[in-house]
């Protein structure tokens, strides 16, 4: 029987705290709101029971933060897609952020096991004065357990209207694509890393943003692999191949850490989620 689930997260100020409500039909959950950087900054951490998504699961999730609200969500696991016999498993993301609002989309991997059919869309709306960082990755297969990626295939939709717009599909048979040097390489991992604006970036702010990024990347082993750009005058974005995940997201994770400081002058402590 497929899972639909469904999970509405809903960010806003009050007296000076941000404060998260949220609503869920199925298995979605969010765990306790904590502040561990004090009131301004509300932690949330996304939860899917099951563990996992098979042919025919979907999964809806909506974010909506406030004017002047500031929420970081992440996830305790990766999400997960499973072999299918014929439906996809599709998960969807908006996520909506006000004027003055930021919002921190950090989740884990997405993995794509042995013939999946998955789908993974990620949609983000900024009005003007919003900003957000978020990240994006995805494992084909599980390499370090020789469970390699070889049938099926992964389709990912990232947009914001009017800004930015990627979709791609890897299908596990397509060996050009998987080994060429012109597609991945032989690589199994896929990330990228986002800072969006809602309103354009003053040239000296962007390019600082994306020097910061570079600064991480130049003395990080993954530095041949690695590139930030600036195509769009209210975004930068790194992109990143790696064997496997963990190369790739602590690299993420460093550059997560540099923007905090330069974008908004705060330091990034860890969600205590990460160090479970």
């Amino acid at each position: 029987m497929p899972w639909h689930a469904r999970l509405q997260l809903d960010y806003r100020l009050e007296a000076a705290r941000t404060v998260a409500r949220f609503s869920h039909d199925g298995p979605l959950r969010i765990l306790q709101s904590m502040h561990p950087e004090g009131d301004a900054v509300c932690h949330n951490v996304l939860v899917h029971p099951p563990g996992g998504l098979v042919g025919g699961d979907t999964l809806d999730i909506s974010v909506t933060a406030a004017s002047g609200s500031h929420g970081l969500i992440t996830t305790p696991g990766a999400t997960r897609f499973y072999r299918s016999d014929g439906e996809p498993a599709v998960q969807r993301s908006h996520i909506s952020v006000a004027a003055g609002a930021r919002v921190e989309w950090l989740p884990l991997e997405a993995i794509c096991y042995d013939a999946c059919l998955a789908e993974n869309h990620l949609a983000m709306q900024l009005e003007a004065g919003a900003e957000m960082i978020g990240w994006d990755l995805c494992a084909l297969g599980l390499p370090h357990a020789s469970l390699p990626f070889e049938r099926g295939s992964y389709l990912q939709h990232i947009e914001v209207p009017g800004v930015w717009q990627e979709r791609g599909l890897i299908e596990a048979g397509d060996h050009r694509l998987m080994n060429s040097p012109l597609g991945l390489a032989g690589h199994r991992c896929m990330a990228s890393i986002f800072f969006i604006a809602g309103t354009p970036l003053a040239r000296a702010r962007r390019q600082g943003i994306l020097d910061a990024a570079r600064a991480v990347i130049d003395t990080h082993p993954l530095q041949a692999t690695a590139g930030a750009t600036s195509p769009q005058e209210q975004l930068v974005v790194v992109r990143v191949l790696a064997p496997v995940v963990e190369p790739a997201m602590a690299l993420l994770r460093e550059i997560w850490v540099a923007w905090r400081s330069q974008c908004w002058d705060m330091l990034a402590p860890p969600p205590r989620i990460w160090s479970t």
